[in-house]
């Protein structure tokens, strides 16, 4: 794909720009964090619950199973050696505590492995069940588990034991793991608020996951003219970073960010993707229609909630343009874009939700609408039928 001679790209129009200084083509203001999506209404999203303790959702991130570890491990060191070694419970990878939890052996390590998953999973139930009591949760059929944390066999396991307390409880919601790799889920998503006519057009887009401890950028093929359902969306080139190892400032991070997306577009370049000149964000917190942060993203280096802070121009200013058309950069909330992967295997039910456990719980509901596609099939049914039905004899004939 051939781009056009290297330009400034125009900021994105915010609501406190004068109209005549707003750039014409897209975006116009308004357009990020929508709610009203094709397929499906987003009901609530970045709750923020407290209580005596502070935020609940806290108390069920892969943060706080690291720091119910620790705590675990401390009282076994007062009695003795620590049965997982020297690293502090934050440095452990999944695969160490993986082959912890599945020696064949008894030990001590496992033992506290099981103590400490029985006593999240409880975290956990009470988490969700505090959730469903919630206005935009109490319809909630199905939890879609995402983030890191059930990607490993000790995530895996306090999901189902979570499961079996609901039950217990009297909850009777499924439980149920990302479809897509819990690195891809957070691109993917992205594809359900391209517009159709940059679809239509290209072959693929940019999409960018920012969470407290890893950041995710990737090519999402949209495969639009053979599904039009998005189920078959790929994620053809991914990066990770890892930025809270080297914990960077805010504009650092913008800056990399920024690398990586350029990254993807020499790809793109060299394997003859046509790429969409549109960037997907998703970040964690509740996000303005004019794509500033509200509130909720004090996992990330700095403050990102600034009125003097807008993250999609801050992008779209160290991108260059692709092709003919300006970038379109759009903003999002990153459990609902990761939901929003989910959306073509969720038709069986009317109302689900999301619960990202990662470096905090992000959680998402959403409510069911018929697609385009369904609108469209439901009528042409309509009037065949009409078309089959036999007509009155007229009396007499």
């Amino acid at each position: 794909m051939k781009t056009s001679s290297p330009q400034p790209a125009k900021p994105v129009a915010r609501p406190s720009e004068p109209a005549a200084d707003r750039p014409d083509p897209l975006p116009a203001a308004d357009v990020h964090g929508l709610r009203e999506l094709p397929g499906v209404h987003v009901e609530g999203y970045s709750l923020q619950l407290r209580d005596k303790d502070g935020f609940v959702g806290d108390q069920a991130s892969q943060t706080a199973f690291r720091e119910l570890l620790e705590r675990w491990r401390k009282r076994r060191r007062k009695n003795g050696k620590d049965p997982l070694g020297e690293l502090h419970s934050r440095d452990l990878s999944k695969k160490e505590l993986d082959r912890v939890l599945g020696a064949k052996k008894a030990s001590e390590a496992a033992d506290v492995m099981h103590g400490v998953i029985e006593e999240f999973t409880e975290e956990l139930a009470s988490v969700i069940q505090r959730f469903l009591r919630q206005p935009s949760w109490q319809k909630v059929e199905r939890i879609v588990i995402g983030g890191g944390f059930p990607e490993s066999d000790v995530g895996e396991r306090a999901v189902l034991q979570t499961g079996a307390i609901l039950e217990e409880l009297g909850l009777h919601v499924q439980l149920g793991r990302l479809s897509h790799n819990v690195d891809d889920g957070g691109l993917i998503g992205w594809v359900h608020l391209t517009p159709e006519a940059l679809l239509k057009k290209y072959d693929a887009i940019l999409a960018v996951d920012i969470g407290g401890t890893n950041v995710r950028c990737g090519i999402v093929k949209t495969r639009y003219r053979k599904t039009q359902d998005f189920s078959r969306a790929e994620v053809v080139r991914r990066e990770k970073w890892r930025h809270a190892d080297e914990g960077p400032n805010r504009s650092f991070m913008v800056e990399h960010i920024a690398d990586m997306l350029m990254d993807m577009v020499r790809y793109s370049e060299r394997k003859k993707i046509r790429l969409a000149p549109f960037i997907g964000i998703g970040c964690p917190g509740l996000i303005r229609s004019d794509g500033s942060i509200a509130r909720g993203a004090q996992n990330l280096p700095g403050d990102w909630e600034s009125h003097a802070f807008h993250l999609p121009t801050a992008v779209w200013r160290r991108m260059l343009m692709l092709g003919a058309d300006p970038m379109l950069v759009l903003m999002h909330n990153d459990a609902v874009v990761q939901g929003l992967s989910e959306l073509p295997f969720m038709r069986d039910v009317k109302h689900w939700g999301v619960l990202t456990i990662g470096t905090g719980l992000g959680n998402v509901s959403f409510t069911n609408t018929p697609t385009p596609q369904e609108l469209k099939e439901a009528k042409n049914a309509k009037d065949s039928k009409k078309a089959e039905k036999p007509k009155k004899k007229t009396p007499g004939a």
